[in-house]
Formats: C-alpha cells, structure tokens, sequence
C-alpha cells in the first residue's frame, strides 16, 4: 500500500520539507511506497526577505521569485490549488478545483502568514510596507519621492513576519538618507506596541540606544488604532497621535483562513508539541513555520530547522521506526544594522539571543546568504 503524504503551503518550511524527504525516502519512492504531494495556491516559490532590498533599490522584485517546480525535487508532485477542508476521519483533502476529495497519510500545514491591514481603518489606504513584492516597490517610489518630512516605522501587528524587519528598516533608512546627506531633512519616529523596542527582551535592550543615538524617535506602547489618510495621522489606542509625511507599517498578520475551517487552530495558526511539532489533538498531522505556535519567531530559519525534524520523524515513522527527533527552538536571524553593517544572533528555547558587534563582514554575509538561499530551499543547505 502506497503512503500519502501532503504538504499544504510551498514557502521555505514546505518546500525544504518536500525536498528533505524525497531525499529520505529515495527508495520508498522509487518502490511506488510513497507519494509526497506538495500543495501551493501559485506557480512561485517566493523568498519574502528580498523585498526589504527592492524598497531601497538593492534588489529587484524577480530576485524574490523562482517557479516552484524549478525549486522542488522532481520526485515531489507539485498541486496548484488551495486546500480548504479536512476530513480527519476519512484522511481526506477538500480542493477548490477538485471535485473528489485527496487522500492522506500524514499531514504537514506549512501555511505560512498572511497580511491583514484592512483591521486598521485607514492603513490598507495610507501605510506603506515592505512584506510583499509590491508593497516594497510602493515602498520604493514613495521614498524616491521625498525630499524631507517625517517618516514614521510603525509595528501595528504582533506576532508577525521576520520579527527583526522593522528594526533593520529602520537602521537602514537612517543610513540610506546619510548617505545621501539627506538626513537633517527628515526626522523618523519608531512605534512598538508593547513598553520596549521589540518583542525580545535581549533585542530590545540592545536595539534601544542605538536607535537613540541615532536621533531615531520612540513611542513605545503604542497600539495603532486608526489611520487618517487625508490629515496623515495615526492614533494609538492609548491615545496618542503622530503627524507623518511617510507611514511604514508592520501590518496585522493572521494565518491561513484554511486553518480556522478545517480546525486546526484559531486565528489561523496550529497549536502544536513544541518539540515534536504534531498538532495538538490531532493524529498524524503536524505543523510548521509560521504555521506553528511554537513560541519562536516567524522566521524562514526556524521552518527549515522544522522542516528537517518533520522529515526524520516522517521517515522514521513510515518506516515503522519510533520517531525520536525533536526541534529545541533553533532560530538564527542576521539583522541589518545599516546600509552595510549587520549583526548576527542565534537562540533557541533555552538560550536567548546575545547580538554581536555589528560589521561588515556580518552584512555581507547576509548578502551571501540571501543569495545562497534557493540552495538552501533544495534542502542542498
């Protein structure tokens, strides 16, 4: 008998995953012992840190995208349609464009995240932001158009996308406006919604002075409330208002509206054994990347470090084999501090982040790694 497995969601933790276990399960595939089928709602693979480089000009839109099937192993059949249901009784998949529903043995939701601005008033209409290809080439132009004014980087949701983002945008904008001796012309306000810079206390203490020495202001606990886009305000909850000529924003992030139908989870995410990653509550049914309430960051580094885990404990499960290995957490993150400056943290459940003394070196090495990463996507990395 043939074992299904479907993978739901082709970003970074479903497609390393795919790749990871058509390598696994060489043999089993070969032998017609398994089938892995990976379902995506487009033909492209897309690499979202890209689109922070397309904002300031350094990247264009394509270098985020590859079509999925030159990403995935051949062995791995690739669906373009979106999942909508699940019978977890009769192992079954309900599809938009299919009539009968799919089978499954094991089921692996890497849904990823998704942009919800419309939950502000005003903020799909007047805020800016750079978590989509053509939110960073908005992004761009509108920073092209500038000749001075205030630019405010506001957090409006939380938990969201690459939690370092808004920091190294930050960073970046101070350095790219230096640059440019551009910088006296403008003054740029920093917003986070709770009462320090950044979710993580570690980050936040050590991103604080240096968004001060940078004449960079800061309103903390700051819960963005509505947006005018004619008055060009923003109001937070606690009542505060600031005047901007250029709003960046970090929308509200949900997870798939696949998860709340079928089940899995609310608000779009899927409670989940931190270690082990299976769905709480559910048989033979796990989660991953930003998919998963694990308590890390939404980050492409920790789904891959997911991903790898999933695929020894599929493998050893198909093969009636007891599945030992577990996730401990591990996230790393290179954070841009600057135009050509980074930092480099690596933590998980047990251990914090301690930032290093940004360098060059460091960006660059992120630069390197940007580009490495449809390796890393092949599961080659």
């Amino acid at each position: 008998m043939t074992e299904h497995i479907a993978i739901v969601g082709g970003g970074t933790g479903g497609t390393v995953l795919a790749n990871t276990l058509a390598e696994k399960l060489d043999a089993e595939l070969a032998a017609g012992e398994v089938e892995i089928t990976l379902f995506n709602d487009g033909e492209d693979h897309v690499y979202k840190p890209v689109w922070l480089y397309v904002a300031f000009g350094q990247r264009e839109p394509a270098d985020g995208r590859r079509p999925l099937r030159e990403v995935v192993d051949e062995r791995v059949t690739i669906r373009q349609d979106y999942v909508v249901d699940v019978d977890y009784e009769r192992k079954e998949l309900e599809l938009v464009d299919a009539i009968d529903p799919t089978p499954y043995d094991k089921l692996v939701v890497a849904t990823g995240a998704q942009l919800e601005p419309e939950r502000v008033p005003g903020l799909a209409e007047a805020g800016h932001h750079f978590y989509s290809e053509e939110g960073a080439q908005a992004l761009r132009d509108g920073l092209l158009g500038m000749d001075g004014g205030h630019i405010v980087l506001s957090v409006v949701g939380t938990p969201h996308m690459c939690p370092a983002a808004p920091l190294e945008f930050t960073f970046m904008i101070d350095d790219w406006l230096r640059e440019r001796g551009r910088r006296e012309a403008f003054d740029i306000t920093y917003t986070y919604p709770i009462m320090r810079v950044h979710g993580n206390e570690h980050i936040a203490e050590w991103a604080d002075p240096r968004l001060r020495e940078r004449d960079i202001g800061i309103e903390t606990m700051f819960n963005a409330e509505a947006v005018d886009p004619e008055a060009q305000t923003i109001t937070s909850m606690e009542g505060t208002e600031l005047d901007y000529d250029l709003l960046v924003a970090i929308p509200p992030h949900t997870g798939s509206d696949f998860i709340e139908s079928a089940g899995l989870g609310d608000g779009g995410w899927v409670d989940v054994d931190k270690h082990t990653l299976e769905a709480v509550g559910f048989d033979d049914v796990y989660a991953i990347g930003d998919a998963a309430k694990t308590g890390v960051p939404k980050a492409g580094s920790a789904a891959h470090y997911q991903a790898n885990v999933v695929a020894q404990r599929l493998a050893s499960e198909l093969r009636g084999q007891p599945a030992t290995a577990v996730y401990g957490g591990k996230t790393i993150c290179f954070i841009e501090t600057g135009m050509d400056n980074a930092t480099f943290v690596e933590f998980d459940y047990e251990r914090p982040p301690e930032p290093s003394e940004p360098t060059r070196a460091m960006h660059w090495s992120k630069l390197a790694y940007n580009e490495s990463y449809w390796l890393t996507a092949r599961g080659l990395l």
